[in-house]
C-alpha cells in the first residue's frame, strides 16, 4: 500500500496514531493491544525518513515517540478531551440520578438535556467545587 502525505499531514497522522493508541492502551497495563503499538511504531519509524527524527526513539524492536514528542503538548490535547468527556459523563449521570434513573426516551429526553445543561453550566462556572458527597459519618 502506498499513501502520499505532505509533511504536515504526516505529522497530524503521528498525532492521531499516538492519541488513538493512548486511548486504547494507557489504562490497560500489561494487557495492551500490541498490534496498535506496532502500527504506532511503524509510523514513528517513518518520522526519521521524513526529517522528523527528533520525534522518535528506538527502544528494542519498537520505535517509540521521543520524550520531545511526548512532552511537546500532545498530552494537553488529550487532557482537554478527557476533561470535556469527564464533565459530560458526570452531568449525564447526575441528571439521570435526579430523574430516578428512569429509562430515557423521547418523552423525557428534553428534561434530561435540560438537567445536563444545568450541570454543565455549573461545571463551567465552578468545576467540581460545589460537588458534595454525603456519607453516614457527616
Amino acid at each position: 500500500m502506498e499513501l502520499k502525505l505532505t509533511q504536515k499531514q504526516f505529522r497530524r497522522l503521528l498525532d492521531m496514531a499516538y492519541i488513538g493508541n493512548w486511548v486504547l492502551n494507557s489504562a490497560r497495563g500489561e494487557d495492551r493491544f500490541r498490534d496498535y503499538d506496532q502500527v504506532q511504531s511503524l509510523l514513528f519509524s517513518k518520522a526519521a525518513e521524513e526529517g522528523m527524527d527528533s520525534l522518535a526513539i528506538q527502544y528494542g524492536p519498537l520505535t517509540l515517540p521521543s520524550p520531545a514528542y511526548v512532552n511537546g503538548g500532545i498530552h494537553e490535547a488529550i487532557a482537554d478531551y478527557e476533561d470535556a468527556i469527564f464533565f459530560r459523563i458526570l452531568a449525564e449521570e447526575l441528571a439521570r440520578r435526579d430523574m430516578n434513573d428512569v429509562p430515557i426516551d423521547e418523552s423525557n429526553m428534553e428534561e434530561l438535556n435540560q438537567r445536563m445543561d444545568a450541570y454543565m453550566e455549573e461545571f463551567e462556572l465552578h468545576g467540581t467545587d460545589h460537588v458534595m458527597v454525603e456519607t453516614e459519618d457527616c
